[in-house]
């Protein structure tokens, strides 16, 4: 695998001035924080921002994995042949990464993801569609949010870094949960209400 854009893609002018990203940059502290682990595998540092949080503000043993050198992660390697032992890390993560695979790598990086966690596996992948969004607020009451998107399986073409995404023509969200269900049990997943475009999933090792 090949790294498919240069390091200045992360800069915050072009990757990290959108609010959306944010909600998801919360979503990664939340969740990782939330399953206690006492190491964590990031495979695809991007930017670093739940590395910088976990270092700054958690007692949890934080590893970093990518393929392009120019990012300085902990470790230069591939997430299809990650070099750790088996169930080294409580919680693995790979948020916005498998989509920069071919489809047909899908299963081979969810295995190797699944080889090296002991406890859990935590992913965030695109999923496309056009979102329709309804909130509102009446004075001492909690705000109701609701969110769906209107199908539209159009065709996926690649784009020079995601080869797919959910909710294409031939990736559905059914799809994808069938086979994240053939290696772990999903105990939860989610599509964050300002961020339409990010699905999460928190998988647990099957034991």
């Amino acid at each position: 695998m090949d790294k498919q854009v240069d390091k200045t893609h992360y800069q915050f002018e072009r990757y990290g001035q959108f609010i959306g990203r944010w909600v998801s940059y919360f979503h990664q502290v939340r969740i990782v924080t939330s399953l206690k682990a006492r190491r964590v595998l990031e495979v695809g540092v991007g930017d670093k921002v739940l590395q910088n949080y976990l270092l700054s503000n958690a007692k949890i043993e934080y590893v970093g994995v990518d393929i392009d050198p120019d990012l300085n992660p902990d470790i230069v390697a591939d997430v299809l042949s990650l070099p750790f032992v088996d169930g080294e890390f409580e919680v693995v993560c790979a948020f916005e990464v498998l989509e920069h695979l071919p489809f047909s790598k899908f299963e081979t990086a969810l295995r190797e993801l699944q080889r090296v966690s002991s406890k859990y596996v935590v992913l965030s992948l695109p999923h496309f569609g056009p979102p329709v969004k309804l909130s509102f607020k009446v004075p001492f009451l909690p705000e109701v949010k609701l969110a769906w998107k209107i199908p539209w399986p159009r065709q996926h073409v690649f784009n020079g870094q995601h080869y797919w995404e959910i909710g294409k023509r031939g990736y559905s969200a059914g799809k994808i949960k069938k086979i994240l269900s053939r290696f772990f049990v999903v105990q939860d997943d989610f599509i964050p209400f300002e961020n339409q475009y990010h699905h999460f999933y928190i998988l647990r090792k099957k034991q």
